[in-house]
């Protein structure tokens, strides 16, 4: 049976699409009240609206996950909304296809803003929170290419490579506290930042995705099947477990 997240909160980064949106409503629906956190007002309400017609507990904030002042927004929106907090999904982040000799100084600032910077800003306001609850979930999403190289992405995968090594330091740093952090690494997944990474390099849409299938599955991931992996994590199923860097890719890694 599924492990209910009754009586939990969660934050959710970049919960306005995607990974983050799909991971928000699994959470909800597994009982967790839910802080979807996002800088797209207009995609993260919607998202919060749908988890509450649909009998879930949710709040939006507005969010810039680079910021400082807006991660402790959200942490205290959790805290005064749903009285606490116990599971935050490090989700936002952004991809510029590029080589090193290619990529701006604005460009490479801007992913490790996101990708690298969000998360320890968001963690730095939530572990005490979560300590003071005798511990709780970190879930941090990380990619394939944290785990191995790939071609004109060298800032994405610089920072999802620091997202894997994060996750391993936090856990270290914080289990006496009962903090489990743990890093989900998709594949290629059927998001609109797969379609972004098309028009980056310059490539017929329908080719890019055709090429991303490739993978012993033979298909491209969807939200769903990253989101089934972070409410495993963010439940007392996955008790004994932290400090893992687990591939949901299709057995694209293998």
């Amino acid at each position: 049976m599924q492990q209910s997240l009754e009586g939990k909160c969660a934050i959710v980064t970049g919960a306005g699409h995607g990974i983050g949106r799909a991971s928000a409503a699994l959470l909800a629906q597994r009982g967790a009240a839910v802080v979807l956190a996002d800088r797209n007002t207009e995609n993260g309400a919607a998202a919060a609206q749908e988890i509450v017609a649909d009998g879930g507990r949710a709040a939006y904030v507005p969010c810039d996950v680079s910021v400082a002042d807006d991660c402790r927004r959200a942490v205290d929106t959790a805290v005064e909304t749903f009285g606490g907090l116990d599971i935050v999904v490090n989700n936002a982040g952004i991809i510029r296809r590029s080589t090193v000799c290619d990529i701006s100084d604005d460009d490479w600032d801007l992913v490790m803003a996101i990708n690298v910077r969000s998360i320890m800003l968001m963690s730095r306001y939530a572990i005490p929170v979560l300590a003071g609850r005798g511990g709780g979930s970190i879930v941090n999403i990380g990619s394939g290419w944290g785990m191995s190289g790939g071609g004109r992405a060298v800032s994405y995968c610089a920072s999802k490579g620091a997202v894997v090594n994060m996750t391993r330091a936090m856990a270290i740093d914080h289990g006496e506290q009962g903090i489990r952090v743990n890093c989900v690494c998709p594949g290629d997944t059927d998001t609109g930042m797969l379609e972004d990474e098309a028009r980056q390099l310059g490539e017929p849409e329908d080719a890019f995705l055709a090429d991303a299938a490739d993978r012993p599955l033979r298909r491209i991931g969807q939200p769903l099947d990253i989101a089934r992996m972070v409410a495993f994590l963010a439940s007392d199923e996955s008790s004994f477990v932290s400090g893992a860097i687990l591939p949901v890719d299709g057995g694209g890694t293998a």
